[in-house]
């Protein structure tokens, strides 16, 4: 005989955002963290992050679903964010939306060709990153 008590009025914790973090430098990896932020706005659950360093590992969690957003660094060495982008998007299924950071402005016309939902490039702006985020999150929150 169980001894639990119904839990009655208590709703389940919100979770955030799963966003998924490609680069193979640690230090981008951090800069990217510290200019979103912990959640997407005030009173909002903690982001989710899933940080990566290699290409396969992106695959893999990519294809295992789940992710609301991914975001890959267009200067990662071996699998650049680009060539990785365009592969996701043209092999996984429902593939969350893609925010490519890329070494320069100049850089966007490869951006379009990843078939990036975004793009923010470096030196990176927190408030246009966390923006572009936001932006992303939410597009993907209302498809699904």
């Amino acid at each position: 005989m169980s001894t639990a008590q119904p839990d009655h009025g208590q709703q389940p914790e919100a979770t955030g955002p799963s966003i998924l973090l490609y680069s193979d430098d640690v230090d981008a990896r951090a800069q990217v963290r510290l200019a979103v932020g912990r959640r997407l706005g005030r009173g909002e659950p903690d982001i989710q992050w899933l940080e990566v360093a290699t290409a396969d590992a992106a695959i893999t969690a990519t294809e295992a679903g789940g992710l609301d957003l991914l975001i890959l660094d267009g200067e990662a060495d071996k699998v650049g964010g680009m060539g990785l982008g365009r592969q996701l998007k043209d092999e996984v299924y429902r593939c969350p939306p893609v925010l490519l950071l890329t070494g320069r402005p100049q850089d966007a016309w490869l951006a379009h060709w990843s078939h990036a939902d975004a793009v923010v490039s470096r030196p990176l702006d927190p408030e246009q990153l966390h923006d572009s985020v936001v932006s992303l999150v939410g597009r993907q929150a209302v498809a699904g």
